[in-house]
């Protein structure tokens, strides 16, 4: 179905093509790699399937990708040989009797036998740059049998080759039994995606055509690399340094000009195009082909009228309010960073459907709205997601994005920032900030970036960043933490009990007091900034703390910024209340502890009352 409403250019293409004044005709397509040039063949072809019937005649669209050509065989061999594939059938259903079938037939072996040989001297010549020469049965096998299954004449000169192919192939087309076609309309994808001299054999085998009525071509590729391509096969003299008026008719464009009479340019989507796509294709989704026509012809209407798809719903009518609302976030967005290309941005939303199901696999709970944001900072803003994950090895991932937040003008729940914090990165380098309430610095795509909905303060993230950074590849690794003491933390956050114990007490007393800090400091944010490892981190920070207590009051001021809703039982009885220090934080959660869950404030109770490490 036509989702980018290409329908104008599909049209314009079949007038063309079948517009007698241009018969016969090569017409282009020309549009940038994913810009939906194969959508609009694909339209073209059901156009011209549902023509009328003119009389008794008809059109024959013939599609061919040069780009999937078997390497073993010729290009001009294998698009000749389609043609009169297609041709042959057309010419099994005609019912005139007699000796003018016959004479067509005639003719239709004469040309496949021209162009089996062809073939047959591509073989020789590939076997003969190894040193091996086709046998006489390899040869022979490639002259085809005439349809009364009778071979071929083998004392005929095939050896004048293609040469005389067009005044015979227009004997063919002239024939009362192809006298019902009207039109014999070869679609040609992916010419821009093939090697210089595919490109030029498959213009030269047009140019074979061109000269015979009835023919048309339609070619989709970007014109630009087509051109690029020529140019191998035909240079602009001087190497193209000059500068005057004749650039412009350089070799290779009037060559492509020659064959190519007229081109159609396919558009870039606009904005509104951008966001009607992006609407249109999660419906495709869910609906089928007869429920989603409606929605396809009320944005071609509405492109038409409003220009705003505000009254999309309303006019159809069914709750469609979450695609509206995810297509209106993501356009401004994806319309710039890619460039309003429809392979694109259907990718994106490819990626992001995998994403998301891979996450949830993961028992990565986050909302579908959350996970596109995150994506459009993965894939979209990689120097910002850089710093994103860099925030994340650091520990300082809460406290930057409650920061970041507010700079995009959200509201968010204030993260006390501890005294270790007080170096800010902005994604360019480390500037002092004091330990106050003073706004970081961030890049404006950061900015940007913050002000998508839905807002992300208080989320943790953590779980999908390590995800998204296993995707890419990427380290998280803290440059603040030594290499020797990486081992160490690795296993104290370990989930796996096991792992905890590789950390025997004699491997901590061994530590010194400055790798002792480090420790404590890397376990302290980690536990406020991954609540998946708080638990661990707790535990591993006090059996630091234990043996070095000069750097409890450190481990101290970390624990206070865990926020107090997301604390887990188990990590509020890791504290030992007998200590002033870790006391001291078990009565900042208890003043600070929500009212609900209600578990939470009873443990701390339990924890404060008894005063005793569980």
């Amino acid at each position: 179905m036509d989702l980018l409403s290409f329908d104008a250019v599909a049209e314009t293409v079949v007038r063309a093509v079948l517009d007698d004044a241009l018969d016969p005709v090569t017409v282009g397509v020309s549009g940038a790699w994913g810009s939906g040039k194969t959508t609009v063949l694909r339209l073209v072809e059901d156009r011209l399937a549902q023509q009328a019937p003119d009389g008794d005649t008809k059109v024959l669209v013939i599609s061919t990708d040069p780009w999937r050509y078997d390497p073993g065989v010729g290009v001009k061999e294998t698009l000749i040989g389609e043609v009169l594939g297609a041709v042959a059938v057309e010419l099994a259903k005609a019912e005139i009797p007699g000796q003018a079938r016959s004479r067509a037939r005639a003719v239709l072996a004469t040309l496949r036998k021209r162009v089996d040989w062809a073939k047959a001297l591509q073989v020789a010549a590939k076997t003969s740059l190894t040193l091996q020469l086709p046998s006489v049965d390899d040869l022979t096998s490639l002259i085809n049998t005439d349809s009364g299954g009778q071979e071929a004449d083998a004392a005929e000169p095939l050896t004048r080759g293609l040469e005389e192919f067009r005044g015979e192939f227009r004997t063919l087309m002239e024939s009362p039994e192809l006298s019902h076609l009207r039109r014999v309309v070869v679609l040609v994808d992916d010419l821009d995606r093939c090697l210089p001299e595919t490109v030029v054999d498959t213009l030269e085998t047009i140019r074979l055509f061109l000269a015979v009525p009835k023919m048309a071509f339609v070619v989709a590729a970007d014109e630009r690399r087509v051109a690029d391509a020529l140019r191998v096969r035909f240079p602009t003299p001087g190497g193209g340094q000059g500068t005057g008026e004749a650039d412009a008719e350089e070799p290779a464009s009037l060559y492509l000009h020659k064959i190519v009479q007229t081109t159609v340019p396919l558009p870039t989507l606009s904005r509104f195009d951008t966001e009607a796509f992006l609407v249109l294709l999660q419906l495709s989704q869910r609906l089928p082909a007869d429920e989603l026509a409606p929605y396809i012809a009320q944005c071609v209407q509405l492109r038409r009228t409003k220009g705003v798809l505000d009254d999309l719903a309303d006019a159809v009518g069914g709750d469609i309010s979450a695609e509206l609302a995810f297509a209106s976030r993501m356009t401004p967005i994806l319309y710039e960073k890619l460039q309003g290309s429809p392979r694109r941005i259907k990718r994106f939303l490819n990626d992001l459907r995998v994403r998301q199901s891979v996450a949830d696999h993961r028992g990565i709970a986050l909302e579908a709205g959350i996970v596109a944001k995150l994506m459009v900072l993965e894939r979209l803003l990689p120097d910002a997601f850089a710093t994103i994950l860099e925030w994340l090895a650091r520990g300082e991932l809460r406290a930057r994005m409650t920061k970041l937040e507010a700079a995009a003008g959200r509201s968010t729940t204030q993260v006390p920032v501890p005294v270790e914090a007080s170096s800010a990165e902005d994604g360019r380098g480390s500037v002092p900030e004091a330990v106050t309430d003073e706004p970081l610095t961030f890049v404006d795509d950061l900015i940007r970036w913050a002000k998508l909905p839905p807002g992300l303060d208080g989320v943790d993230l953590a779980p999908y960043l390590y995800l998204a950074a296993a995707f890419s590849g990427k380290q998280l690794l803290d440059a603040r933490l030594p290499g020797r003491l990486r081992d160490i933390a690795a296993n104290l956050l370990s989930t796996v009990r096991f792992d905890h114990h590789r950390v025997s007490d004699a491997d901590i007393t061994a530590l010194g007091e400055d790798d002792a800090l480090s420790l404590v400091e890397y376990l302290g944010r980690a536990a406020r900034d991954r609540p998946a490892e708080q638990n661990a981190a707790v535990r591993g920070l006090v059996r630091i703390a234990t043996s070095y207590p000069a750097v409890t009051d450190q481990g101290a001021r970390l624990l206070h910024s865990i926020p107090t809703a997301e604390l887990e039982p188990a990590t509020i009885l890791a504290l030992p209340a007998d200590n002033p220090d870790f006391r001291r934080v078990l009565e900042h959660w208890k003043n600070h502890a929500p009212a609900s869950p209600a578990r939470i404030r009873a443990t701390l109770e339990i924890a404060l009352n008894t005063g005793t490490r569980r």
